[in-house]
């Protein structure tokens, strides 16, 4: 057996079952599409599910992949062993109702003895108890002797989820030799040790089960197979684990070499060591398909590798920014089958250099936070810090609870597990909760899954704004129907649609669809599994039937002004990469007839003057009357014009092309101008930033900008009517009322002061010595806050060591403000201390410094009783 590496396993597998007819294709977007039960692909099937459950037609009823997975169910998990990892590449081979138990069985033996060159002696069977079926193949097809095969129970070998389809397993496992065992007597398959590997599942999707532990047969059987492409990869390298096989070893020395540490040594480095090799690797292929940092969802959980990996180098001494330089080991190592890493690269570094930037100042910051927990607990006398607090630091800066744990106990204290479990599970069960409810596979049930997956639409719209068709489809909003009638809501399917369905960011066409006896208004175009285009709206008059022939028109306006801002678009992302850099990519759009939004990845705002360039280089653009031309052509070919593709996006064989002139190349599937003088000028109305390291720009063409500058002309209109001045006098106007107004606020300043100072009398004989220390309380009338601060000033000059407190009461409401010089804060007094003591008796609250505090309230009856309570409190401060 030669020792593959795992870039040639991968290809030999592919092939192999190529040469069996099945259509091998690319592994899918880790980002799940159309599938709100899964956050990111776990599994080699997940992808595939609608052609298990019929809701689309396979390109082939036989097919192969090499699926990129991610799993974070025990991420606490990570590093502590050498078997658990995030990412994982998932081989697979798939019939949809073609071959079943037999080829399956002969096909996964055939691949591992003969291609792979595994010893079949090493090699054991496992089937579920029951299928004997299983068995038969194994031991008479195949020759494996009945000892070696073993039946194992529903909970090993039978797939289910929920209700719908199911089916016994058969696994192959692999003797690794004794060094691996337990050695234990009766060390065999299905032993917990390391000996016996399970390297291959057939999953047999044979039944039906309704819920409620009953089953039928189906009529389309299916299989549905795996491998780990790791794990095989560490049975045919003869390694202790995944994280000695050839790529991953190399990103693991990488490591080692940055940290300057030997794996294999130390338990704790080599955990640090593992989790910032698998996290890395996640990270990496999650963000060449488009996933960013953020607080929830798929965002959250790259997050959170990326963090954990951070925080291990940390562990290990590695200084500065580490990272970036370990995900260009993984694109070195994995862009062979996968080259959208190497395509993606200079994003993919620039997203990962950011965040870990960002969070080490974060944590520097949680180290702030935590430290000012631990002086709270000591002044305390408390021990134990609570679950609360620990989460929160977990929560809102990343920080791990280990890490709390750890800076605790080297200060013998500890942290409260269990509470910190709990506040975990609150967390748990909220997002569950929020969770959709899912039925069989992860798709929601719509009235739309019971249209037959046969029926498809083909779009037309490019060239046509008005065409004639057959109904093919009709659904209420509950149920498909054969007819629809005046009033009714519900979706229309058609052979040919000239109707554009949202899509690439650009919102959809509405307009009227008419039949010999109905009309139907459409008001929103949607694409659906299978090719579908669904029209959808109300009956407007009569009725629409299925098998009538109908005239599709769009609401011709609607589309080109869309169009228009459509091909603003691609102008506006060639002038951001001209300006900012290529790092920039498009994150979402959304284009309709008013205005058009561009989301982009960035790391800063834009500066006005980039905002100016960008603004300019579009608009000589729009000026230049460039040509658009559209060409369908090979996606190979297509990459070599250097097309721009969009991120995250997962392209056919063929692709549409929109050149514009020779300034601007993208893949795109959306309507467009003819020629970029159509667009007529574009204005720039917002940049914002919408996540960490994505922008958002809001722009106007065409009609929208004409109808923006005409709603400024009318407001400017009505600000100069307000001044009583001319449109092109309105910032003089506004300059003179503005210095006008800053007179006035002086003089009233002044005679509010005046008048405080009035108010106040002669209260210096109100004037009391507490142990030592003068001590001036006293109620004034109708002055406010900024008055009572001009004449504590004033009083606290007048006093050597003292504290004066005044209160006033004006309209229903209270100020108080206490100061204290400092010769009375040397012997105790505390300003911000005693306005808080004494803020209650007036129905308010308050604090501050020690030298100069203020509070407010609702109770001016009150106001006697606090300045009482200021001599008591002033006493006990002095005692």
């Amino acid at each position: 057996m030669q020792p593959y590496g795992v870039n040639q396993l991968r290809k030999m597998f592919l092939e192999f079952f190529e040469s069996k007819g099945h259509l091998a294709m690319k592994s899918f977007s880790l980002v799940p599409h159309n599938d709100k039960s899964l956050l990111l692909i776990n599994s080699g099937m997940a992808p595939l599910k609608p052609y298990f459950t019929g809701q689309e037609i396979p390109p082939r009823t036989r097919v192969t992949t090499c699926q990129k997975c991610i799993r974070t169910g025990d991420i606490e998990n990570v590093g502590k062993t050498a078997r658990h990892g995030t990412f994982f590449e998932m081989l697979g081979n798939f019939s949809f109702g073609d071959y079943f138990k037999e080829e399956a069985i002969e096909w996964s033996w055939e691949f591992l003895t003969e291609v792979v060159g595994l010893d079949p002696e090493r090699l054991y069977p496992s089937i579920y108890e029951n299928d004997d079926e299983a068995f038969e193949i194994w031991n008479k097809k195949m020759g494996i002797p009945a000892e070696r095969i073993f039946r194992f129970g529903k909970e090993d070998n039978f797939w289910e989820h929920g209700s719908g389809p199911c089916g016994p397993c058969s696994e192959i496992y692999y003797d690794r030799g004794e060094k691996y065992g337990c050695g234990k007597p009766g060390c065999t398959v299905g032993c917990e040790c390391d000996r016996y590997m399970e390297i291959w599942n057939n999953v047999f999707t044979q039944f039906d089960n309704d819920g409620n532990g009953n089953y039928s047969e189906l009529e389309q059987k299916n299989i549905d197979t795996g491998m780990g492409l790791e794990r095989l990869a560490s049975v045919v390298q003869d390694v202790d684990s995944i994280f000695d096989v050839d790529t991953i070893k190399a990103l693991r020395d990488h490591v080692s070499k940055l940290a300057n540490k030997e794996y294999g040594k130390d338990y704790n480095t080599d955990v640090s060591l593992r989790v910032i090799t698998d996290h890395v690797r996640s990270v990496t292929f999650m963000i060449s398909d488009g996933i960013m940092p953020s607080n929830e969802g798929r965002g959250y959980v790259l997050r959170r590798l990326l963090r954990r990996a951070c925080r291990h180098g940390r562990l290990l001494g590695i200084e500065g920014n580490f990272l970036p330089e370990l995900a260009e080991t993984v694109i070195a190592g994995s862009k062979d089958g996968y080259p959208e890493l190497e395509e993606k690269k200079e994003f993919i570094l620039k997203v990962i250099a950011k965040e870990e930037e960002q969070f080490n100042k974060t944590i520097d910051q949680g180290l702030g936070i935590l430290s000012d927990m631990i002086a709270n607990m000591e002044e305390k006398g408390e021990k134990t810090l609570s679950g609360e607090d620990a989460f929160r630091l977990y929560d809102t800066y990343g920080f791990p609870l280990d890490l709390t744990k750890e800076i605790l106990e080297e200060k013998d204290l500890d942290v409260d597990e269990d509470g910190f479990h709990a506040a975990m599970e609150i967390q748990r069960k909220t997002a569950r909760d929020a969770r959709e409810v899912t039925n069989y596979m992860g798709a929601d049930v719509t009235v739309y899954e019971s249209i037959d997956p046969s029926v498809t639409s083909k779009f037309v719209g490019y060239d046509n704004l008005t065409y004639e068709s057959n109904v093919t489809v009709l659904t209420s909003e509950t149920a498909v129907v054969d007819a629809l009638s005046d009033g009714e809501r519900g979706t229309v399917f058609v052979e040919e649609t000239p109707f554009y369905a949202t899509s690439g960011g650009q919102e959809a066409d509405t307009g009227v669809i008419r039949t010999a006896d109905g009309e139907f208004k459409v008001e929103d175009t949607i694409k659906l599994l299978g090719g579908k285009i669904g029209h959808v709206g109300i009956v407007t008059k009569g009725m629409i039937k299925v098998a009538d022939k109908a005239t599709l028109e769009v609401n011709a306006e609607k589309r080109a002004l869309s169009a228009r801002n459509h091909s603003a678009t691609h102008l506006l992302q060639k002038a951001l990469r001209i300006v900012l850099g290529n790092h920039v990519e498009q994150a979402g759009s959304s284009v309709n007839e008013d205005r058009l939004r561009f989301d982009f990845t960035h790391f800063s705002a834009m500066t006005a003057e980039e905002l100016e360039k960008v603004e300019k280089i579009v608009n000589d653009a729009i000026q230049k009357a460039l040509p658009v031309v559209i060409k369908n052509m090979p996606i190979e070919e297509a990459k070599k014009t250097g097309a721009q593709a969009l991120f995250g996006e997962k392209y056919g064989d063929v692709v549409r092309v929109v050149n514009m002139g020779d300034f601007s190349i993208e893949f795109c599937g959306g309507t467009h101008v003819s020629n970029t003088s159509e667009i007529m000028a574009l204005k720039i109305v917002s940049e914002s930033g919408v996540a960490a390291g994505v922008r958002r720009i809001e722009a106007l063409t065409s009609e929208g900008l004409l109808k923006y500058y005409s709603d400024l002309e009318n407001k400017l209109r009505d600000a100069a009517k307000l001044l009583k001045t001319t449109p092109d006098t309105v910032s003089e106007k506004i300059a003179h009322l503005q210095a006008e107004n800053k007179t006035l606020h002086s003089e009233l300043e002044s005679l509010k002061s005046k008048m405080a100072q009035d108010a106040a009398g002669d209260i210096m004989n109100q004037v009391k010595e507490i142990s030592g220390v003068k001590l001036l309380a006293a109620e004034l009338d109708g002055v406010d806050m900024n008055g009572l601060r001009d004449l504590g000033d004033q009083m606290k000059e007048k006093l050597d060591d003292g504290v004066v407190v005044l209160a006033s009461g004006n309209d229903g409401k209270v100020s108080l403000m206490v100061m204290a010089t400092d010769g009375a804060m040397k012997k105790g007094a505390h300003a911000g201390n005693l306005v808080k003591a004494i803020a209650g008796c007036v129905g308010g609250g308050g604090g501050g410094r020690p030298n100069m505090a203020q509070a407010g309230g609702k109770n001016p009856a009150g106001i006697a009783d606090a300045l009482k309570k200021a001599e008591e409190v002033l006493s006990e401060q002095l005692a």
